[in-house]
């Protein structure tokens, strides 16, 4: 293939390389990394074929990195000799598009052609290849060697029920469980295993049949008599220790009508006073809680297997249990062996017939390279599917920036608040996305998506790029379609707050006065509401307390009236007094603002208005003007795992393809009646009253204020109208104060002539 130039374009600001073509995509994916728009990319949130990004993911990590589609775009390119498919993004491959090294590709793609009988066997489809592959499995041609039960004939099943039930399960591709070589070769050696452990039965079984019963009563006493022979040595070794055996007396006395101490006491006794010579008596065996099962054990145990009823020598002892623990022993062993359940039927098991398994196995390991040829074959239609697209996701991205296809990352339009939201992409952790958007500059809303099948809600980030954020808050609900066009339901969840528009953000500090101001003046109430109920109350009780009581007695005559207390600054008089200040201050400041605003004219009202506004605008619109300039969506696919070389800047024009207000459908008419008013009027009149204030109410306040207005501005409309002799000059004269005085014409000197 001979070296395509590359072309590279500017898309909102963004220089990136074009990638029309397959062959383009050969020569973009050797560019150096600083010159791919990303370097890294998460696999959640890509809305494309999972299968596809699972083979793209080569080292499984769940990321997609440079390194692996460059491997990917070189293999699918040695394996494509044509590449008009890749270019269409087709998922049929044309079978004479293989170069000669997908050769084994094409043998597979025939196979599966000739299995699904189809008509067309010069291309195949990537519904072919996985139908195909599902059919095999079923068949349990799985290419691993193992073999299900149901896949055998009648007459091996049972045996590989049985050696599937010994050894861990082992399960195909197709999830079935079954059995492979390396268990047919695991049971071959833990049969022969089994089988001579257990022809080593006549040795060990020394007391016959009775022989496992019998090592099982000695396994069981064997500490009781262990502890009074080690006793024994004890006391040939010390005599004085047999004194040490006994209870003291205190001890006795002590747990004297105590059950319970008395037992324990008597269960810290040797079963027999200890002989030096290493000897039992069972005569001598003292009546403790073992008493009864050693008796038990000297009459079945002991007695037949020594010869001796009357006594136990410690030697005796010694013999009993390495008998004993050899048969224990050789059980244990059997019993570790996984085929311990079949060991009566081991020696009818036929070699032949596993034999036949392993070959059944190994048949089904030949089916290895034919199948991976398959899963080889579905890389490759997948790669001439997807690898084009998603290499203008990945190295560019115009599809970002162009409305004709959704980009990779996208992940549904939000419908919410009468606009359209066109671009979403997963926030699958919300506080650790915010963090990095919120360095920006653009309104993020995060929405969490509830889809309506019961599936887990996932959370996605949306840019506002118009309207007005103010109307966005938390709790607001919306419907969400997702890249399938799935309806689920959505709700806001948290927004990060920045101005959409210029006038947004020239408006934005009057409507912050506005929020303090309305604030203040609601706290002001509530604070004024609580001190006039306190100042009420407080009256109240000293208008009670000072109050005769009917029943008290008649206060003895003071001797001289006191003098009267100064009145305290509480009480009904103390709010009666501080209401006449207050709308004393109000009217004195209503009478002084009306004054000032008399002396003014309608054009200084305005300028003046204009001027405040401008001083506030101004500022406030520069500020917001940078900050639009420098919307970046590359904060926003970082925020979900995205590693980015460049900024993706959010132009005005990208804004109104991101956030947008669809026009009424063609030829629909507006009808600007409102139609709740008839029924309103309606509705009033069925009532026979009317809220509010009456038609001739609201005329004559329209009136009385328009004659307000009039009024202020009344000396500059009456001089205008003296000046056009519209009115007379007695009218003028009584009307104004000043009289207009006429412009006085001041003749001008003829020019001299200069010489």
């Amino acid at each position: 293939m001979t070296s395509t130039p590359l072309t590279y374009r500017r898309y909102g600001g963004s220089l990136q390389v074009d990638i029309p073509t397959f062959d383009v995509l050969v020569e973009a994916s050797r560019i150096p990394e600083t010159q791919w728009i990303a370097t890294a990319c998460p696999l959640e949130g890509l809305s494309c074929d999972p299968v596809f990004l699972k083979f793209l993911d080569t080292d499984g990590n769940g990321r997609v990195r440079v390194a692996e589609v460059r491997t990917a775009v070189d293999w699918a390119a040695r394996h494509l000799k044509d590449r008009r498919g890749a270019d269409a993004s087709s998922d049929v491959l044309e079978l004479g598009a293989l170069s000669p090294e997908g050769a084994p590709l094409r043998s597979a793609a025939e196979m599966i052609l000739r299995t699904v009988g189809a008509a067309d066997t010069g291309r195949i489809s990537l519904a072919q290849v996985r139908a195909s592959d599902e059919a095999l499995r079923k068949a349990g041609q799985n290419g691993d060697g193992i073999i299900a039960p149901d896949r055998l004939p009648e007459s091996l099943r049972p045996l590989a029920r049985d050696i599937m039930a010994s050894f861990p399960e082992v399960k195909n591709r197709a999830g079935e469980a079954g059995v492979d070589k390396p268990m047919l070769q695991r049971f071959r050696d833990e049969r022969q295993a089994l089988l001579t452990h257990l022809g080593k039965r006549g040795d060990v079984f020394v007391w016959g049949e009775e022989s496992e019963a019998r090592a099982k009563r000695i396994r069981e006493v064997s500490p009781l008599l262990d502890a009074y022979f080690l006793q024994c040595r004890l006391v040939a070794a010390q005599p004085e220790a047999a004194a040490a055996l006994r209870l003291r007396a205190e001890r006795v006395e002590g747990a004297l009508g105590d059950t319970a101490a008395l037992n324990k006491a008597a269960g810290d006794l040797p079963i027999a006073p200890p002989d030096a010579a290493g000897v039992l008596e069972w005569s001598r065996l003292l009546r403790g809680p073992a008493y009864e099962q050693l008796q038990a054990f000297r009459r079945d145990v002991a007695a037949p297997l020594t010869g001796d009823s009357e006594r136990l020598t410690d030697t005796a002892w010694r013999e009993l249990v390495a008998k004993a623990d050899a048969v224990l022993a050789w059980f244990a062993t059997r019993d570790a062996n996984p085929l311990h359940k079949l060991a009566g039927s081991l020696e009818t098991v036929s070699l032949a017939d596993v034999d036949a398994l392993d070959a059944a196995s190994q048949a089904d390991l030949a089916l290895a390279p034919t199948l991976a040829s398959i899963v080889e074959l579905e890389r490759l239609v997948l790669y001439q599917r997807w690898l084009l697209v998603f290499a203008n996701n990945f190295i560019s991205m115009p599809n970002l920036y162009l409305p004709k296809a959704p980009a990779l990352m996208e992940r549904g339009t939000l419908i919410l608040g009468g606009r359209k939201y066109t671009l979403s992409v997963l926030a699958k952790n919300r506080a650790e996305h915010a963090a990095l958007t919120s360095q920006g500059t653009t309104c993020v809303l995060y929405v969490m998506v509830a889809p309506k099948d019961g599936t887990p809600g996932y959370e996605v980030a949306v840019p506002v790029t118009r309207g007005r954020s103010t109307d966005l808050v938390v709790g607001k609900r919306g419907v969400f379609y997702d890249v399938d066009n799935q309806e689920h339901d959505a709700t806001v969840t948290h927004v990060i707050r920045q101005p959409v528009s210029l006038w947004e953000s020239m408006t934005m500090p009057f409507t912050r006065m506005a929020g303090f101001i309305t604030s203040k003046v609601e706290g002001m109430a509530t604070a004024g509401e609580k001190t006039f109920d306190a100042t009420l109350e407080e009256g109240y009780a000293k208008t009670v307390a000072a109050a005769p009581s009917p029943t008290a007695p008649p206060a003895p005559a003071a001797a001289a009236p006191a003098p009267a207390p100064a009145a305290a600054p509480g009480g009904l008089a103390g709010v009666i007094a501080a209401g006449s200040i207050a709308a004393a201050a109000l009217g004195s400041s209503f009478a002084f603002i009306v004054s000032q605003v008399k002396s003014l004219t309608l054009g200084d009202v305005i300028t003046a208005a204009s001027l405040i506004a401008i001083a506030v605008m101004a500022p406030a619109g520069l500020l917001g003007w940078l900050k639009l300039r420098r919307r970046n969506l590359a904060l926003l696919l970082e925020g979900s795992g995205w590693a980015l070389n460049d900024r993706l800047m959010l132009t005005r024009g990208l804004s109104t393809l991101v956030t947008r207000r669809p026009r009424l459908p063609k030829g629909a008419r507006v009808d600007h009646r409102d139609m709740v008013r008839p029924a309103l009027l309606a509705q009033q009149d069925e009532d026979g009253e009317q809220e509010g204030l009456s038609w001739w109410s609201r005329l004559g306040l329209a009136a009385l204020v328009l004659f307000i207005l009039l009024w202020q501005v009344r000396n500059p409309i009456l001089t205008w109208m003296c000046q056009k002799a519209w009115l007379s000059d007695a009218t003028c004269v009584a009307l104004l104060p000043t009289p207009p005085v006429a412009p006085v014409v001041v003749p001008t000197a003829p020019a001299v002539p200069t010489k």
